[in-house]
């Protein structure tokens, strides 16, 4: 009974990050509303302010989840098998599909910055999902160097965010890029385009 208790429990919680997930990315911290969120998980209020504390502490929580599972995803890719320009090609195109697949996260990523990351700060789980990923790529930089094709020097943490800028900034502003620019920046021809014109960049970036 305690053991089924617990699972009710959790997947409840689950339910509810997922409604929250689902409503910060669409609304923002402050359009979403705490009864959305209790609709759309099935649940009722008194839970969400049980399990959360509040719906500043739920969004804390969402963001914890949402950086969690991609960098537990990037950590599972099978990098040391590749070779070193594989392997950043391999976590370049990672990240570009992730993107792609999960556009909330990049909704969510503007609300906390948006915030000044005011609901992270003090998140351990947040700041402990940093580190292991810089060792990542810091672990590719340092094979290719050794093999003599990549320019040594290069900051992992720098290499990082041009990585996530790269596919960020295109998917993020295409709306008023396509204005701009006049084309249609969603189009498999153009996504692909895009794609090759990052990792191209990339590549001439650590190459010696």
């Amino acid at each position: 009974m305690r053991a089924r208790k617990l699972r009710d429990a959790e997947a409840t919680r689950q339910a509810i990050l997922a409604a929250a997930t689902a409503e910060f990315a669409r609304k923002g911290l402050g359009g979403a509303r705490v009864d959305a969120i209790a609709a759309r998980a099935r649940a009722n209020k008194r839970m969400i302010y049980h399990y959360f504390g509040s719906k500043e502490k739920l969004f804390t929580a969402v963001l914890e989840e949402a950086y969690g599972h991609i960098r537990s995803a990037e950590l599972k890719l099978p990098l040391a098998e590749l070779e070193p320009e594989q392997a950043l090609a391999a976590l370049l195109r990672f990240t570009w599909d992730y993107y792609l697949a999960r556009p909330e996260f990049l909704s969510l990523v503007n609300s906390a910055n948006l915030h000044k990351a005011r609901h992270v700060r003090d998140s351990q789980r947040f700041r402990t999902s940093g580190p292991p990923f810089v060792g990542l790529v810091k672990s590719i930089l340092d094979r290719g160097v050794a093999m003599g094709v990549f320019r040594p020097g290069i900051d992992p943490v720098q290499l990082n965010i041009t990585m996530a800028a790269v596919g960020y900034y295109y998917l993020t502003n295409r709306f008023t890029g396509e204005i701009l620019f006049e084309r249609d920046f969603m189009t498999p021809e153009r996504l692909a385009e895009r794609y090759a014109f990052n990792l191209d960049t990339i590549l001439r970036l650590v190459r010696r």
